[in-house]
C-alpha cells in the first residue's frame, strides 16, 4: 500500500515544487506557462498564507502542492477577509488518481480551523463543483469589473456572513505578476516544447464566458 502524507512545504522543497508546478501547467492554458514563476514570487508576498502552503507526498516523493493567498469580499456595508488558492498542482503522471482531491480536502479542513467564511477562486466548474464550489452569482459575488464570470466560483463555510449582500471579489495584488525576470528564471528549468492543446481553447472559452 502506498504511503500518503500531506505536510507544510519546507525551504528544501521550493525548487522541486516549482518544477512540479511547471510540469502540471505546461501548455495547459497557453503554450508554455508562468505559474511556477508566480509561485516563486508569491512566497515573499504579504498575502501569502504560509500555514496553507502544503505538499502531498506519495511514498516519500513530493508529487503536488497547493498554496493560498489572502483576498477580500467588499460590499457597501462591510468588508470581510477570505482566501483564494492557486497555483494548485499535481504531477501529470499522478493526476486523476485522487491525490489532488485529498490535498484539496485537507486544505479545506485547515481553512475551516482558521474561521475563514469562504474561498473564492477562478477555476473550472467541471472539477471544482464536485468539491463543493458553486457559481459566485449564487451569492452575488462579482469580479472587480462588476461582472459574473462563469469561472468565478465560491465555497462557503459560514453562510451567515455571506448571504444577502452584493459583494465584489478583490484578489491579492500578487496576481498582478511582473514578468520582467521570467525568461531568465525559466531558462534554468528543463527545456520543454511549447505547443497548442485543446485545453487552451477550453480555457479561452471559459475565461470569456459570463453569467447574466
Amino acid at each position: 500500500m502506498m504511503k500518503i502524507k500531506i505536510r507544510n512545504e519546507e525551504k528544501k522543497d521550493e525548487r522541486l515544487v516549482e518544477e512540479i508546478t511547471r510540469k502540471a501547467f505546461w501548455n495547459l492554458y497557453t503554450p508554455g506557462c508562468n505559474e511556477h514563476y508566480l509561485l516563486h514570487l508569491m512566497r515573499e508576498h504579504k498575502d501569502f498564507v504560509k500555514e496553507l502552503d502544503l505538499v502531498i507526498e506519495v511514498d516519500d516523493k513530493v508529487i503536488g502542492n497547493i498554496v493560498y493567498t489572502k483576498s477580500r469580499l467588499v460590499s457597501y456595508e462591510v468588508e470581510i477577509d477570505i482566501l483564494t488558492f492557486g497555483p494548485f498542482s499535481i504531477l501529470p503522471e499522478y493526476q486523476k488518481k485522487g491525490y489532488g482531491s485529498k490535498l484539496l480536502q485537507y486544505s479545506f479542513e485547515k481553512v475551516k480551523e482558521m474561521d475563514i467564511p469562504a474561498i473564492v477562486i477562478y477555476g473550472s466548474c467541471s472539477y471544482y463543483c464536485k468539491h463543493g464550489f458553486v457559481s459566485s452569482k449564487k451569492f452575488n459575488i462579482s469580479s472587480e469589473n462588476d461582472k459574473f464570470p462563469a469561472s468565478l466560483l465560491v465555497k462557503v463555510f459560514d453562510i451567515e456572513k455571506i448571504i444577502d449582500k452584493n459583494w465584489k471579489f478583490i484578489p491579492s495584488s500578487v496576481f498582478n505578476i511582473n514578468m520582467d525576470g521570467f525568461e531568465e528564471y525559466d531558462s534554468k528549468f528543463e527545456k520543454l516544447e511549447k505547443k497548442w492543446s485543446y485545453t487552451q481553447e477550453e480555457f479561452w472559452i471559459l475565461s470569456n464566458s459570463y453569467i447574466d
